[in-house]
Formats: C-alpha cells, sequence, structure tokens
C-alpha cells in the first residue's frame, strides 16, 4: 500500500511538472468530453431496456436502471477530476514553484478522485446494472445463454478487480484489473455485435407476451 501511495505521488509530481500536459490540453478535454458522451450512452442504453426488460422482472430493470445511471454520474464526475488536474497543472507550470506542497496535495486528491470513481465506484456500478439484465437475459433467453453466461462471470471478475483496489490490493488501472476487467469488455462488444446482427429472441418475446395476455383475462375474470 505504502508502494502505491509512494508511485501515486511521483506520478503527481511528474504530471505537475509536464509542459506536454498544459501544451496537450485540448486532447484531454476532448478525452473528458468522450467520457461525457460515454457517461449518457451508460444510462441511455439501460433506459432503452427498460421497457422490454420489466416485462420480465421489474425488480431488476429498474435495479440495472438505477446503477447504470449512477455509472455515468461517476464518470462526469471523474471526468471533472481530470479536467481539475489539467487546470492545476497548468497554474503549476505557469507560477514558476517547482516545490509547492499545496499544488502536490491537490493534485493528489484530484488524481486519487479520479481513480476511486472510475476504476472503482464506476466500474462497480456498470458491473452491478450488468448483473442484473445478465440474469434476465439468461432467465429468459432473450440472448443465447452462452453470451449471458459469459456477461455474468465477466461482471463478477469486474466487481472482484474493483474490491482488489478498493482495499489497495492491487493499483487503479494496473495490469490486473485490467485483465479482470476484460471479458466483461469483450462481451459487451460481442453483445452489441449480436443485437444488430439478431437481435433479441423473437420467441422468447413471444412467449411472454402469450404468459401476460392470460393473466390479464384471469385477472379481468
Amino acid at each position: 500500500m505504502l508502494d502505491q501511495l509512494e508511485a501515486r505521488r511521483d506520478t503527481i509530481a511528474k504530471v505537475l511538472c509536464n509542459e506536454k500536459v498544459v501544451k496537450n490540453g485540448n486532447q484531454i478535454i476532448l478525452g473528458a468530453f468522450l467520457t461525457l458522451i460515454s457517461a449518457l450512452a451508460s444510462a441511455s442504453i439501460a433506459i432503452s431496456l427498460y421497457p422490454l426488460l420489466r416485462r420480465y422482472s421489474e425488480g431488476l430493470a429498474l435495479g440495472s436502471v438505477g446503477f447504470r445511471i449512477i455509472e455515468g454520474v461517476l464518470y462526469i464526475v471523474g471526468a471533472i477530476f481530470i479536467l481539475l488536474l489539467l487546470a492545476l497543472s497548468q497554474e503549476f507550470v505557469t507560477s514558476g514553484i517547482p516545490h509547492a506542497s499545496y499544488f502536490q496535495t491537490l493534485g493528489d486528491v484530484f488524481l486519487a478522485g479520479y481513480h476511486w470513481v472510475s476504476f472503482v465506484g464506476g466500474s462497480i456500478a456498470f458491473s452491478l446494472g450488468a448483473l442484473m439484465y445478465y440474469v434476465i437475459f439468461y432467465q429468459t433467453n432473450l440472448i443465447p445463454r452462452w453470451l449471458a453466461s459469459w456477461g455474468l462471470v465477466g461482471a463478477t471478475l469486474c466487481i472482484v478487480a474493483c474490491l482488489l483496489v478498493m482495499f489497495c490490493l492491487i493499483g487503479p488501472f494496473s495490469t490486473f484489473q485490467v485483465v479482470l476487467s476484460f471479458p466483461i469488455a469483450v462481451q459487451e462488444m460481442v453483445l452489441a455485435v449480436w443485437l444488430l446482427v439478431r437481435v433479441f429472441n423473437a420467441s422468447a418475446i413471444a412467449s411472454l407476451s402469450a404468459k401476460t395476455e392470460v393473466n390479464e383475462i384471469l385477472i379481468s375474470a
């Protein structure tokens, strides 16, 4: 843990003193903007799936929307931390005070905040939301069960990686965290391609519609 803290302080010092960071500020701003778009996409995906998934399990569908919205909010907060770190770096370079401790402290806070909200909080929220709709996918055969199972395993591994980062057993965005998060990253891309090409299982949707109609008839009777 002490090694990780020392490495973080060294990273902060390099970032604050690096004029290339200041000169490439527009690229960092663009990255933050793309993060905002990603945050909006995270929430919109869950919201767009909600009308369908609520017919199978309203609780899980609502939970997935809630966690994906939390994920988006945390990614926005992470982008703000990066922009604050950029502003701090610009001020540090122009001030001509290479060893100002308050710059170092603020940089530490901003970088730690970015790591916590992006690599821990945001990732956990994403994984919990994903687990909820993959449970529905697995139970209903809306997508092939091998694909839903892959999502369940991948999301679980991602949560494990986040917990390891949380307890300082591995570093944020370390090789180990990337390896554990890789399965769900690939699975999400495969799922997107599958839905574009094959869409959801029509027979599973038809079966649900038939059951819903029968239930409505029984209730009205």
